[in-house]
């Protein structure tokens, strides 16, 4: 296949926001921290309109809202035809879905927990606590122990105080437990890799994640003592996994069959991208006026949960790689098999991470530095794979 023939005109390449993304969170950091200095209310006026259940918010819905358009133009993009083509590279598929949901899972957890909970702790703060919102499908007294908070009461709300450097640890299990399925497609592309075995990965690893993410998250989170009920979990794949994938699935075939692929991929995704990051950009800069005083307060704080990710990336993307030699792979093969499991789905950990925990929580934060570090990391990554293609054959 060429990549004229499998990867939409968009993704050939880094268009604005995405080449200096991390210069846009950046801004966003700035951006929200001035926000809440001068507008401390409206963040929080904004995460309030929720719905509650026993006292306790439950889904935002203006932010539920501004999560649902930043995931769904990237689930639109999804071609779930591409799986049937998974037959075809047994080897590949098979090496991407082992580091993927076999390896990256529990690598993520342990490299978290010895950096936030061991090396990073007495920076992060001994006894530094995060309130966030007590999970959905709980019914817990004021005062009550569980997993390693307790409830207090807040402002007339039910919260669950835990140990900050936990709720970090919390985002970043979310996102080890997200493999890519957007912006992988221009890592394999600058990478010169198989665009078709990208393809078929971004679509098994998108049905794959409807049905492993709450395991692993539900199964992680427990170990880590911050457990999440069920019933949060199967709600937030519901509404930012399930619901986008769903209408991103129809209306692709609808708009395909009454326009056609060629104005579908050149107009209406043309159109939809600028929606996605006003959506992510929108999310960040709320995120951030509420954690405006914890970035002043410890400005290395997104240093200490950078540098697990950054380990993290750099591991499986090895890993993956070294993989792909022992088995032989060709180059076109290898590199994106590695590129699929470094990379992270940061908007599906941004949007569990809200609404598990609040968009105030540590977690969210956590996840957010995921995409502080993306582009940078990736790019690096990629520039390794050019460089070393005459390790793998043709």
């Amino acid at each position: 296949m060429t990549a004229e023939g499998t990867i939409p005109k968009q993704a050939k390449g880094l268009n604005v926001f995405e080449r200096y993304l991390t210069i846009w969170v950046v801004l966003c950091i700035v951006g929200g921290i001035v926000l809440g200095k001068f507008a401390p209310g409206f963040a929080e006026y904004l995460d309030g309109m929720a719905i509650y259940v026993n006292n306790a918010p439950v889904v935002s819905i203006p932010i539920a809202v501004c999560l649902f358009f930043m995931m769904y133009p990237i689930m639109v993009k999804i071609d779930f035809a591409e799986v049937l083509k998974a037959g075809k590279s047994i080897r590949p598929v098979g090496l991407t879905l082992f580091v993927n949901w076999a390896v990256k899972p529990f690598t993520m957890y342990a490299i978290s927990l010895l950096f936030l909970g061991t090396l990073f702790y007495t920076f992060i703060g001994p006894d530094a606590v995060d309130l966030i919102r007590m999970p959905f499908g709980l019914d817990l007294p004021v005062g009550a122990t569980y997993g390693i908070g307790k409830i207090i009461q807040v402002n007339g709300d039910k919260m669950w105080e835990v140990p900050l450097w936990r709720s970090y640890f919390a985002g970043c299990i979310l996102l080890g437990i997200a493999p890519c399925t957007a912006m992988v497609l221009v890592w394999g592309f600058l990478a010169r890799g198989n665009d078709g075995h990208t393809l078929v990965m971004v679509a098994i690893n998108s049905l794959m994640m409807l049905l492993l993410y709450g395991l692993y998250g539900g199964f992680l989170l427990k170990v880590g003592r911050l457990p999440v009920p069920w019933q949060a979990l199967l709600l937030s794949i519901a509404i930012y996994v399930a619901l986008p994938l769903v209408a991103g699935y129809f209306s692709r075939k609808w708009i395909i069959s009454h326009k056609g692929e060629a104005w579908f991929k050149e107009k209406f995704l043309h159109v939809l991208t600028p929606v996605t990051i006003i959506a992510l950009l929108v999310t960040l800069v709320l995120l951030f006026s509420f954690k405006g005083e914890v970035i002043l307060s410890n400005p290395l704080t997104i240093l200490w949960i950078a540098i697990p990710l950054f380990i993290q990336t750099n591991l499986i993307f090895w890993l993956g790689y070294g993989l792909a030699k022992l088995l032989k792979l060709n180059y076109k093969d290898a590199a994106p098999a590695a590129m699929i499991g470094a990379s992270n789905h940061f908007e599906v950990a941004i949007a569990t991470s809200t609404m598990l925990f609040g968009l105030s929580s540590g977690a969210a934060l956590a996840t957010v530095v995921g995409v502080l570090i993306e582009v940078p990391v990736m790019l690096m990554l990629v520039k390794i794979c050019l460089r070393t293609q005459s390790w793998f054959k043709r």
